[in-house]
């Protein structure tokens, strides 16, 4: 049984057993720094789920509905229990931020039998960027980091040393030009490392962006650079916060 201190993240991720969210619920009455923990990771979540919520397709309610319409709701009972014919779909989904999302274009895409490659494996990167930042949330050291940027915005880092990663948003960064885009970095000791552009901003959000492989003495940086990514980053920087 892990130290009720560390069972913040998974707290706030639902990840708990009953037994353990009981207990840590009783902890939490009495303790102010895990309460504290819990509405920092609380807020994250929902800058996380801001920033990765997209609009359905506008043709994919219709065709919803139109593939609703045309099943069986009652299909005729078989002996032994089993539909000839029904095949039945298993998926384990773990998701932070955006869930809905994700889960709609999962479910459509199994129900149109998406046969694109393409899509399919957007759908496996989107579903691996959900469990790494599930991970890095639940972990028993996650914490949360706030930094203003320089040019604007707020940057808010979640972070765990023991999965050796972060998730990063932002929030009201400032517009560049279309020919430029913001570059995330991790620098340390062994060199400067870039951990990837960040995707347009939703709603005044952006983000998230998981960094993994963090080293000791590591610092994540933030740059303006061309759009395609720059080999080094550019200086002066919006943020250089040790990690």
């Amino acid at each position: 049984m892990r130290d009720a201190h560390t069972l913040s993240g998974a707290y706030v991720m639902d990840a708990l057993s009953p037994g353990d969210r009981a207990r840590f619920e009783r902890h939490l009455a009495r303790c102010e720094e895990c309460s504290v923990e819990v509405a920092g990771l609380r807020e994250a979540t929902v800058r996380l789920a801001a920033a990765t919520a997209a609009p359905p397709p506008p043709a994919l309610r219709d065709r919803v509905l139109a593939a609703a319409a045309a099943t069986r709701q009652h299909p005729p009972a078989v002996a032994g229990g089993k539909h000839p014919g029904v095949r039945v779909f298993r998926a384990r989904l773990v998701v932070a931020g955006g869930a809905l999302a994700a889960a709609v274009v999962l479910a459509a895409a199994v129900v149109f039998g998406v046969a694109n490659g393409d899509m399919r494996q957007q759908l496996d990167q989107s579903q691996q960027s959900r469990q790494q930042i599930a991970a890095v949330l639940t972990a028993g050291d996650a914490s949360m980091m706030t930094s203003d940027l320089r040019g604007g915005g707020t940057a808010t880092i979640v972070m765990s040393h023991a999965r050796h990663a972060l998730v990063f948003t932002a929030e009201d960064l400032r517009a560049l030009p279309a020919s430029r885009g913001y570059e995330l970095w991790l620098i340390g000791p062994s060199g400067d490392r870039p951990v990837g552009m960040l995707p347009p901003a939703s709603h005044g959000m952006t983000g998230p962006v998981v960094a993994s492989g963090l080293r000791g003495g590591d610092r994540l940086a933030l740059t303006a650079e061309p759009t395609g990514g720059a080999s080094r980053p550019a200086t002066p920087m919006m943020l250089d916060m040790p990690l």
